[in-house]
């Protein structure tokens, strides 16, 4: 396959989900040997030192209505005449207006059921699950430029975590330890864990029971305050938003994702699989489109602390379910989520769509 020139923009303020996955796919495009550069908004979280080699390019990115913004990320184009311009989520897409006769193709890439007027004048459309396609098809997106491509799960090399880290973070060394990663917003569902937390013993199988939250954002004073009035605190560690999980994941005796039925697909769950980590998940939208409850992973219904509760007792208490649950999530991220399969799915459609442009 011949190289293939892509510009990726995107305008989040802060780092998340998304923003690590837009980091690794972009930086994969590029060590596949197709040049690959980035805009992100100038000021924001993404724009420092995260790209390795890869050529990026800040941007004001202001608001989605602003028509100096707009013409930067025209000029940004002409400039770099990229063949694919693919654009994340809102900012970026309306911002995002090829120049007459650029010969490029935009492509959205929608990681949730956002407002769709916004995308329509994109050439293409990804969604990475295939209930958000389905919304894109009933919106009204012609079928025959609508794509589903999953997220890829990274697949580390088996491996403790550091020495010393359950010292360093203040953990007992024969606690368990569970993990949840995601910023403080509202559909992460954060409340429900820290309901589901103090529901549960201090200790189970004779361990203590502690947490590990990894995050930021505009819920952190009152996810704070809940977790004092709740008495439970003292068993949590706050460690802030961690660009870079691997460390916490290998922690992990159990993943928590504990997300509202809004969660459109979450990373995390790949993530878990990836790790061969046993996971308790919300079965939100993505969580149901993908997992197989009992089998690679236990769903409780969603914002339902008590039945996150359950689970997470009978998760701990039963060393064979962990195990199998672990095993068939890694067999599962290496058969459907490995990344070589699904970057090529990425490069085969953007050969497709530049062969019809």
């Amino acid at each position: 396959m011949s190289e293939i020139k892509s510009l990726q923009i995107i305008g989040s303020k802060s780092f998340g989900g998304a923003e690590r996955w837009f980091q690794r796919f972009s930086l994969e495009l590029d060590k596949l040997g197709h040049p690959t550069e980035i805009c992100v908004r100038r000021g924001s979280e993404l724009d420092g030192n995260h790209w390795a080699s890869l050529s990026c390019h800040p941007l004001g990115m202001r608001t989605v209505w602003d028509p100096l913004s707009k013409h930067e990320v025209k000029q940004l184009i002409k400039q770099r005449q990229p063949q694919i311009v693919q654009t994340y989520m809102g900012r970026a897409t309306r911002l995002t207006h090829l120049p007459k006769q650029s010969g490029a193709v935009h492509i959205a890439r929608l990681g949730g059921y956002y407002k769709v007027d916004g995308y329509r004048h994109a050439d293409a459309w990804i969604g990475n699950t295939k209930g958000i396609c389905d919304y894109l098809i009933d919106a009204g997106f012609s079928s025959q430029r609508v794509f589903h491509i999953y997220n890829f799960a990274e697949l580390p090399e088996p491996g403790a975590a550091p020495a010393g880290l359950k010292a360093e973070l203040g953990i007992p060394e024969d606690a368990w330890v569970l993990m949840t990663p995601g910023r403080f917003v509202p559909f992460k569902g954060h409340r429900y864990l820290l309901d589901a937390l103090a529901r549960l013993p201090e200790a189970i199988a004779g361990r203590p029971v502690w947490q590990v939250i990894l995050g930021d954002g505009p819920l952190k004073q009152d996810l704070h305050q809940q977790a004092e009035q709740l008495n439970i605190n003292r068993r949590i560690v706050w460690t802030g938003w961690q660009l870079n999980p691997d460390a916490y994941y290998r922690l992990a005796d159990l993943i928590v994702f504990p997300s509202t039925n809004a969660e459109p697909f979450g990373n995390v769950i790949i993530e878990a699989w990836g790790y061969n980590k046993p996971l308790v998940t919300s079965a939100s939208m993505g969580a149901r489109e993908v997992m197989q409850h009992g089998q690679d992973g236990l769903l409780f219904e969603c914002e339902n602390s008590t039945s996150l509760a359950t689970y997470l007792e009978q998760a701990l208490k039963d060393e064979g379910l962990r195990r199998s649950m672990a095993d068939r999530g890694l067999q599962r991220a290496r058969q459907e989520f490995a990344k070589e399969p699904i970057m090529q799915a990425y490069l085969e459609l953007y050969s497709k769509l530049l062969r019809g442009r």
